[in-house]
């Protein structure tokens, strides 16, 4: 089944940091935002293995959302 997960991206002195919302957990930083989504991506694929090895229950993801920029 896929499931969406509400990203938050803050914007950090090195490049940004990534982290799931409905699983806080899931947290990552890439000196770009492209690498902080790759890391985050690598990070959840590796939390659900780990998850599933464990026999935990995966928290659900319900959203799908990112920020659009614009200069006004």
């Amino acid at each position: 089944m896929l499931q969406n997960y509400l990203v938050k991206y803050t914007e950090i002195p090195s490049g940004y940091m990534g982290q799931l919302v409905e699983w806080p957990e899931v947290v990552t930083e890439g000196a770009t935002l492209t690498e902080c989504r790759e890391s985050l991506t690598d990070a959840l694929q590796e939390m659900i293995a780990a998850y599933r090895q464990l026999g935990k229950e995966i928290p659900v993801g319900r959203f799908l959302m990112e920020a659009i920029a614009m200069e006004v």
